[in-house]
């Protein structure tokens, strides 16, 4: 099953944050606003502005469950996210990626292996994965994986192609 079908709403209200990307390579990062990799925030947007005309998303899910890392209100998470790193885009409600009350997104893509053979929960703030245009994970990348990584904008461009 394809995760666009998984529903999670926006941030800021709204349903279906998946559906609104449905048949795009996304980017699913799960994000805080006071990490130390909080300044990923500038690479994704990044990547989001360069292959947004290809059919690329980058989505963050922002989540408490690091440090508390991420304890502000959707308003206050959007108002961060956009003074501060000018995110365009699109950010869900603040969820659970581990632990029973997991988010149904996260069932699906905590399976995947990254690249040094880890799945199962997520480690840390800003762990990647990248999602083809058939709403199947392509590839898991650490939170350590900056935006710019090499390997990860090639992932991104084969899945664009």
């Amino acid at each position: 099953m394809s995760i666009f079908n998984v529903k999670i709403q926006g941030l800021t209200g709204g349903t279906d944050v998946l559906g609104g990307v449905a048949n795009k390579v996304v980017l699913v990062v799960n994000v805080a606003s006071k990490c130390g990799l909080t300044p990923q925030y500038t690479g994704l947007e990044a990547l989001h502005n360069e292959f947004a005309g290809q059919g690329f998303s980058v989505v963050g899910v922002p989540c408490n469950q690091f440090g508390a890392q991420e304890p502000g209100s959707a308003e206050e998470i959007t108002t961060f996210c956009s003074t501060t790193y000018g995110v365009t885009f699109p950010l869900t409600e603040k969820v659970d990626v581990n632990g029973s009350a997991r988010h149904a997104l996260y069932e699906k893509l905590t399976p995947v292996q990254d690249g040094e053979g880890h799945s199962g929960d997520i480690r840390w703030n800003f762990e990647k994965f990248l999602v083809g245009k058939d709403g199947t994970t392509v590839v898991r990348f650490g939170p350590m994986v900056a935006p710019d990584d090499a390997v990860l904008r090639a992932a991104i461009t084969k899945a664009l192609s």
